[in-house]
Parts: C-alpha cells; structure tokens; sequence
C-alpha cells in the first residue's frame, strides 16, 4: 500500500529525470552553458549592486519652510584681473546690500598663467578711515590736513590719504589725474595696485550666506559703492574697455552638495566665459528650486538645485550698451520643492528578480542550444548523404 502512494506521488514530479545512456552531451552545449553561467553571474552582480544602494524616492510640493539663509559656494577664474581691483558685491530683493563681501572670501594672485603667486589671502573689512599722522621730533602725533587737489567743498575739508582724494573727485564725478602727481598717493599701495591691475589674475573662492530671497551678486573691477540709491564701481585710472572679463567658472552652488541623487546642484562647473571684446558684460539667470535629501539614517540636508540662462554683451560707448564689465548672477527662488527620500529594497523583489534571472537566462540558452544542435545536425546529414550542395 505505501510503494502504491509512493509511485502515485512520484508522479506529480515535475522534472522527469532521462537515462544517462539517452543524454547527449556536445561542444555547442557546452559553449552555450558557459556563456549563459557568465551572463547569470553579470545579472545576479547588478541585481545585488541594486538592492545594496538605496531606492530614492522623488516627491513635489510647496515649499513652506522659514529662517533658512541661502548659502552661495562660489570658485571662479579671472585670468587677466588682479585680485586688488577685483571685489565681489551682493544683494537682495529686501533690499539689503552686501558690498565687498570678503569676510568669508578669499583671494588668490595668479601670473597670467594660472599659476599662484602668493597664499590665499582674507582680507578684513575696514570699519574706520585711517588719517594720515606725521609724528614731530617729540614724539607727539600731529594730524595734517591734505589738498584734495582743487576737489573740497571748503577750506576745512582735508585729503590726509589717497582715498580721501579718490573720494573727493568721486563726490565731484571728476576724472582722478595721475596718482603719481598726488602727495597722499606717492607711498600709498594705490600706484603699485594700478601697475598690477592688468598684470596678474585672480582666483576668489569661499561660501557666503545671504537672506533666502531673490536677489544677485556679481564680480567686477574696479571699487563699488553707491551713489543716490545707484551701485557703481569706480575703474579710474583704467578705462571700463581695458578689462577682460573673461572667467572660469571651477565651482557654484546653493546650499550641501548631494551626490547620491539625480540632483543637479552644479551644472555650472566648469563653464568658461570668453570675452571677445573689451568691456564684455556676463549676465547667469539663475532658477532656484529648493531640495531636501533625506537619508536612510534620518539624516537631512538642505541644498538647492538650479538651471541657469547665459547672456554676454559689450557695454563699450562705441555699440550704445549700457551696463559695466563684469560677471553678473541674478537668482531667484521657485516657490516649489523637491523631496529626495532613501529607501530600503525589498528582499522579496530581489529574490524574484534573482529567480527571473536564473529561469530567463536557462531557458533562453536552452533554445539557442536546441537550435544550434538540430541545425548542426541537419547539415551533418546533408553531407553524410552528400546533398550539402
């Protein structure tokens, strides 16, 4: 009765097993089983190399978070500016205006080569004119009050350095003279700044924060200052036509790099501006749309992705433009944000994408081995009967 439940159970086998005396083993057989073990192995490797990396999920929504600042990451090339007539300014849709921003900048004298020619440098912001002080033969200091050369608005207006001279013929909106004919000037580093302006290039890199609003910044030559609610920079001695402002743009971003996903945080890298003409203007329109990339361990960073619109102009008086020389980056931010989020894979998926794999790759090969083998068969019997012509 049990050898009876026994053969009536050895029926529901799926996989009839032959005799080993009616198997017939060739050489395309086996060619077929190698090449189709490799390609298993290949599948199972790339299959696992997906199931480790997490799945990243893409999600779209308003964006209603408050009080972040908006961190800029800025590593740009100027080859032909040198670091003391370049100066970095920014500023807002609020209004509020960041002018010489260097706190958290730095700056690299390169030759005309590329080459460093001195340490990164961080240069303070000054908060207070220095006067120019001759001490007596007492020791005692006595303060002297300059000529602005023909520039004061009175007999008690004093030019005691080679700034106030500059910003005395600035107020008047006249043209500086040569700062070798100017006393305050002689020992002053403005005549060695100006022998150097178009003899050396620049590197600035460094981070800066800014209000989370719309707003720009730009690298140009030359000092900014503002003027009756107008910004300007002063290129004097230099003619605004002198200034090659062609660039290399090595690094720029907002806010964390994310490298794990499809995030385009920095499409700008690498970016060259070449200026054709003197006195070229570089205009980034700059789309903002804020990204957060939450990671498997409920980590979070905040970063920004972006897409950017290039534009270049001559401002030289000769073509009529309007405008001055220099890199200009106007942002501003989408009111949409985009949600990156880690997950783990299924197990279960895996495993089936394992069996696909294994079962595809079996029967795949297992045809191509019967076609093979009847092909190879028919023609050997064509030729046995000498009918292969």
């Amino acid at each position: 009765m049990s050898s009876q439940l026994i053969d009536k159970f050895k029926q529901l086998d799926a996989y009839a097993k032959t005799l080993e005396d009616f198997r017939i083993k060739t050489a395309t057989g086996a060619a077929v089983t190698i090449v189709g073990a490799i390609v298993m192995v290949l599948l199972f490797l790339s299959e696992l190399h997906t199931y480790m990396s997490p799945n990243i999920s893409e999600e779209l929504f308003v964006d209603t978070s408050r009080g972040h600042k908006l961190r800029i990451n800025i590593d740009i090339i100027v080859p032909t500016i040198s670091c003391n007539y370049l100066v970095l300014d920014a500023m807002d849709s609020s209004g509020e205006q960041h002018l010489q921003i260097d706190h958290s900048i730095h700056k690299i004298r390169l030759d005309l080569n590329g080459n460093p020619i001195a340490e990164p440098k961080k240069e303070e912001i000054a908060t207070a004119k220095t006067v120019m002080e001759k001490k007596n033969d007492t020791g005692i200091a006595t303060i002297t009050c300059g000529s602005c050369y023909g520039a004061s608005f009175n007999d008690s207006h004093c030019c005691n350095t080679c700034d106030d001279v500059k910003e005395a013929y600035r107020i008047r909106r006249w043209a500086l003279p040569d700062l070798e004919t100017i006393e305050q000037c002689k020992d002053d580093e403005s005549l060695e700044r100006v022998k150097q302006a178009l003899k050396e290039g620049c590197q600035i890199y460094g981070h800066m924060e800014v209000n989370r609003v719309g707003g720009s910044f730009h690298i140009a030559p030359g000092k900014s200052f503002t003027i009756n609610h107008v910004h300007v920079h002063d290129v004097q001695p230099f003619s605004s036509s002198v200034f090659n402002t062609t660039h290399i743009i090595k690094h720029l971003s907002f806010g964390n790099d994310i490298k794990n996903a499809n995030a385009n945080t920095a499409p700008l890298d690498g970016v060259t501006g070449l200026a054709k003409e003197g006195a070229t203007m570089f205009q980034y329109y700059i789309k903002i749309v804020p990204t957060v990339y939450s990671k498997l361990d409920e980590t979070t960073t905040f970063t920004n992705q972006f897409s950017v619109t290039r534009h270049q102009k001559g401002v030289s008086i000769s073509n009529g433009e309007s405008g001055m020389p220099g890199i200009f980056f106007s942002y501003e931010l989408s009111p949409l944000m985009v949600k990156y989020t880690e997950k783990e894979r299924s197990i279960g998926h895996f495993a089936t994408n394992i069996c696909a794999i294994v079962g595809g790759v079996f029967t795949v090969a297992g045809i191509v081995d019967t076609l093979l083998y009847h092909s190879i068969y028919t023609f050997g019997n064509k030729i046995v009967l000498g009918k292969a012509g």
